[in-house]
């Protein structure tokens, strides 16, 4: 599980490539890539069609690509987050609610988003986040919340120190780090004297610094 998370940690976005049929898609108006993101078969086309939703910055375009979120292809599912991240605040409480989702990939991925579109109102799903079942939202979450830095999110995040998963816990640690103050030095010292994971504690180290 490990392993699995770490790679979904380092993947790096990109703009798709072009797929077959592209020009007509490109020419095609905001049903048409709707129609192309839940309908082809190709998954080409359909991240392509997620691409093209996201640089219309159309607010009808966020309940379709909240459902791409959910799609069995990897790179839809990113592409969909990415469109939904470049629509901006108006996603926000989609992305809210799509972290109620059955489908821990959708959770993560919406996680994904508010912490890139960075509003106050995705504040509150990502502490929720925070406590879901899955290590990969629990860590989307963290970093979101990193870069909000809001204080509501102090004692959850404190919690995530003792996460059974590492990549979890370090998250946890440069989030508090920007919180910042009292209480999370307190945290983070505490923390030090049961971590074991060398790559943990040299996190918690620096961010006592």
């Amino acid at each position: 599980m490990h392993r699995i998370l770490h790679q979904i940690i380092m993947t790096e976005s990109t703009i798709p490539n072009r797929p077959d049929g592209a020009e007509d898609l490109e020419k095609q108006g905001l049903e048409g890539m709707v129609h192309a993101l839940r309908d082809n078969t190709d998954p080409n086309v359909r991240q392509y069609a997620a691409y093209l939703l996201g640089t219309t910055k159309n607010p009808r375009a966020i309940q379709p690509l909240v459902e791409a979120l959910a799609d069995f292809d990897k790179a839809v599912r990113e592409q969909a987050m990415l469109a939904l991240t470049a629509i901006g605040k108006a996603a926000v409480e989609p992305l809210a609610a799509a972290m109620k989702e059955p489908k821990w990939e959708t959770r993560y991925r919406a996680a994904e988003a508010l912490g890139k579109i960075a509003d106050d109102k995705a504040v509150k799903p990502l502490i929720q986040g925070l406590k879901d079942n899955r290590d990969h939202v629990r860590y989307m979450a963290a970093k979101g919340l990193r870069v909000l830095g809001d204080t509501d999110a102090l004692a959850p995040m404190i919690i995530l120190l003792k996460d059974e998963n590492r990549f979890v816990r370090m998250m946890a640690v440069r989030a508090l780090s920007a919180i910042g103050g009292r209480t999370v030095n307190e945290a983070l010292a505490q923390a030090l004297e049961t971590e074991t994971d060398e790559k943990v504690r040299e996190a918690i180290k620096e961010s006592m610094h």
